[in-house]
Order: C-alpha cells, then sequence, then structure tokens
C-alpha cells in the first residue's frame, strides 16, 4: 500500500486570490476490497449506524471512499494539517496531540501517520469553555473549542475558532486526514461557530466572496495522487469554462438548490427536487427510484458482498450519460465519471451510486466527485448562488 504524501500549498496569484492545489487520497473501498478487508468493514459500519439512529447527521458523507484534502496551518509557530474539504459541513476541526487513540494516531494499514495539533505549543492558543461533537456520515468528531491563528496559504484568520478533536471515529482513523475544513454556511455549523469562509470574507481578504473547485479525473482511483484545485476569492479560468451558469440557493444551510430532473437512456424523471453539492462525498446519493432506473438502463447488477452496483468495465466509456437539469440547463455525466474501476477483478466496475432517503426533509440528491468531476462547482457566497461550468481534463 503506498504511502502518499500531501504536497505543501503555494499561492499562485495575489493575496486576494488564493489557489490551492488539492490532493486526492484514494478510495479506501478499493484498499480495502485488493487487501480482502471489505466485508469486515461493511460489518463495522451496519454496527456503527445502529448505534447513529437516535442522533443527528450530515447527508452522506462518503468519507470512507475517496476525498479531497488541502493543506492549511494553525497555531504560532505554524502546525500543518491537512484537511478534507467539505461544502456539507461547516465547521473546521483537527486533532488534539493529546489523544493517543488508534484512531487519533491513524488506524493500521492506512498508509499514514496522523499530523496533530499541540496547543501547548502555540504562543497565540486560547482554549474555550466549550465541548464539540460532530457526527458525520461514517463517524464522530468529538472534543473541546479553541481559537488560533489559521492560515491556508497567503490568507490568515488572526481568530479562527475551531474543533480540537480528543475522540474520533474508527472510519475517520483509517483515512489519511488530520481535520475536516468546513465550507458549508454558518446556519449548518456546529455550536454556532463562525465557518472560516465568513472569516476570510468579513476581514475583506478576498477579491471576492466566493471560491471555486475544480476536480481532476483519475482512472485508477485507488492510487490518490493530485486531485486538482480551490481557489478561493476567483472562478478559476483556467481549469474550467469561462461560461459558468448560475442557480440561486434554495437554502443557506448547505449548497442546496432546485433541480428540475434527471435523465439517463430511455428514461426521464422531470419533477423539481431538492439537490446538494457535497464534495465531502464521492458518489452520487440518488432516490430509489431513480438509482433502480439507472441500473436497469445500465444493466448493473447487485453485488450482495461488496453490497454495490457492478457491471462490466468494457462499458465504462460507452453507456449514456446520466443528465442533470438545473435552471433549465442540462448537466451530462459521461459514464467515465459515474463508473469506477475499485479492482474488483473480473471484469467487473462499480456504479458509483447509492440510495439516498432524505425521510421527508432536505435534499433528495447528493452530487459528490462524480458531477463536481464533470463540472467546475463556483460557491457564490456573496450572491447566495452556486454555478457550474465545464471542467478541463488530458483525457
Amino acid at each position: 500500500m503506498r504511502l502518499v504524501f500531501l504536497l505543501f500549498l503555494v499561492p499562485f496569484c495575489s493575496a486576494a486570490v488564493l489557489q490551492l492545489p488539492t490532493k486526492s487520497t484514494g478510495s479506501l473501498r478499493a484498499k480495502l476490497i485488493q487487501a480482502g478487508k471489505y466485508q469486515e468493514f461493511l460489518a463495522s459500519q451496519h454496527a456503527a449506524r445502529l448505534q447513529q439512529l437516535n442522533t443527528g447527521s450530515q447527508p452522506l458523507i462518503d468519507y470512507y471512499d475517496d476525498m479531497y484534502l488541502a493543506n492549511i496551518t494553525v497555531g504560532t509557530p505554524p502546525q500543518p494539517a491537512s484537511v478534507v474539504l467539505d461544502t456539507a459541513s461547516a465547521n473546521l476541526w483537527v486533532i488534539d496531540a493529546a489523544c493517543n487513540s488508534q484512531a487519533c494516531n491513524g488506524n493500521p494499514g492506512s498508509g499514514y501517520t496522523k499530523q496533530k495539533f499541540n496547543p501547548n505549543k502555540s504562543s497565540t492558543f486560547v482554549k474555550g469553555t466549550r465541548r464539540f461533537s460532530i457526527q458525520y456520515g461514517s463517524g464522530t468528531s468529538s472534543g473541546y473549542l479553541g481559537t488560533d491563528v489559521l492560515q491556508l496559504g497567503g490568507l490568515t484568520v488572526k481568530a479562527q475558532e475551531f474543533g480540537v478533536a480528543t475522540n474520533l471515529g474508527s472510519v475517520l482513523g483509517s483515512e489519511p486526514m488530520d481535520g475536516i475544513f468546513g465550507l458549508g454556511w454558518p446556519a449548518i455549523s456546529v455550536d454556532q461557530v463562525t465557518p472560516p469562509m465568513q472569516n476570510l470574507i468579513s476581514q475583506k481578504q478576498l477579491d471576492a466572496p466566493l471560491f471555486s473547485i475544480w476536480v481532476d479525473r483519475k482512472l485508477q482511483v485507488s492510487q490518490g495522487g493530485t486531485g486538482g484545485l480551490i481557489t478561493y476569492g476567483a472562478v478559476d479560468t483556467k481549469n474550467c469554462d469561462a461560461q459558468v451558469n448560475y442557480v440561486a440557493l434554495s437554502s443557506k444551510t448547505y449548497w442546496q438548490f432546485p433541480m428540475d430532473g434527471v435523465a439517463i437512456g430511455n428514461y426521464a424523471m422531470m419533477k423539481q427536487e431538492q439537490a446538494i453539492s457535497d464534495t465531502g462525498s464521492a458518489w452520487l446519493g440518488l432516490p430509489n427510484p431513480v438509482l433502480n432506473a439507472i441500473v436497469q438502463q445500465t444493466k448493473a447488477t447487485y453485488d450482495w458482498n461488496y453490497e454495490i452496483y457492478t457491471l462490466d468495465c468494457s462499458t465504462m466509456q460507452t453507456q449514456p450519460d446520466l443528465v442533470f437539469t438545473i435552471g433549465g440547463m442540462q448537466y451530462p455525466v459521461k459514464s467515465i465519471e459515474y463508473i469506477l474501476d475499485l479492482g474488483l477483478g473480473n471484469g467487473r466496475c462499480v456504479l458509483a451510486m447509492l440510495s439516498y432517503s432524505n425521510t421527508g426533509f432536505g435534499p433528495s440528491y447528493v452530487l459528490g466527485h462524480v458531477f463536481i468531476r464533470q463540472f467546475c462547482n463556483v460557491y457564490d457566497i456573496g450572491n447566495a448562488r452556486i454555478g457550474f461550468a465545464n471542467a478541463h481534463h488530458s483525457f
């Protein structure tokens, strides 16, 4: 199993427009499948979900497959952390150096030793009196709140409140990440902590109150490597088309917006429902009727051992486009994006989609990396809207 190191990030533009390369960790699913440990992992996930039935959770945050990280520093002198960029949560947290659990140190087999934050070595850290606890789709992070200097390349927040985690769920301990960088709206921030983006905007450090994300295309998702680019304060016009189509947000909580319908092959379902853009989810979260229709159109079959839909890898580039209609515009996602080779063998690939139920509240669709790879997402905080532009790739 290859050890993945994250590159230190450097700004490319002025201090008011910052571009940070992101790093893909690779697919944990693929790693576990190759190691013959995926069924054991699924069993632990089922047990964890049973314990979480009476707790709140963020919508379909799929950390246990594929994620995109960026480097930050916290404290004086700066202490590095590689954090998940997550538009479906709004809190920043890092791991406390005093936490010596297996998850906090990095689970065996993850190929990564966690970078942890030592408050005692920062001259500017102020410990708060409040505790925090966040329940994600794959585990819990909990600890205490504190305030310190946060740096993102050339940008600085002098007093950012964030979580210092003294406890991590097991799955979070299996991924090469040191924390989570929430890019959602303040309304979903646990304990009403002001998210970093809002602090950057209020301090007038950005040319424009927005950020954009471009995710690179990887056919071999298990390998990790350079993942893409996040641009603070501007639209990335190098990796994305200059033409950006915007739609107004329907809720300033998650990056939520109305979607007009979805189609694939000879199936079409035109009904306005709510969707969110989620950089913390690798796959697509879809209503069960829509997922069933896609399965029929692609002739995928359910694999009970791995609890995923599979199909012949030879069809990776020949299946019909999956077309989302948003704001009257069509956004076709090619099969090269929604079919992944996770190393199952026997020429089988996976349909990168999950059944998702909102139980009557919130969004019906979660658009993760499968969608974001095809279309750059522009998160316009100042105008409360989200934009989509064709992403540029080498193949």
